[in-house]
């Protein structure tokens, strides 16, 4: 089930992971730091290459922090 316009992240809980403020974050990849908070909440999608920068800063894929899908939460199975 895809949402129309709607990209699901991970921001945030990468974020919390790595106890990362949105001010660091937003530091390192040279955006405001209120952007990150639009980021984080949906009201704002990532240009392609904000959102690799973003992945190539958690390390990860960039399917690892946006989905076209809600992200299942622990303990769900498929």
């Amino acid at each position: 089930m895809e949402s129309d316009g709607i990209l699901f992240n991970r921001i945030a809980v990468l974020r919390a992971e790595r106890q990362i403020s949105r001010r660091e974050l937003a530091n390192a990849l040279s955006i405001h730091y209120q952007t990150v908070g639009y980021l984080e909440r949906g009201e704002f999608n990532p240009s392609l290459q904000l959102a690799l920068r973003i992945a190539d800063y958690f390390g990860v894929s960039v399917e690892t922090v946006f989905s076209l899908k809600p992200f299942e939460g622990i303990g769900k199975s498929s």
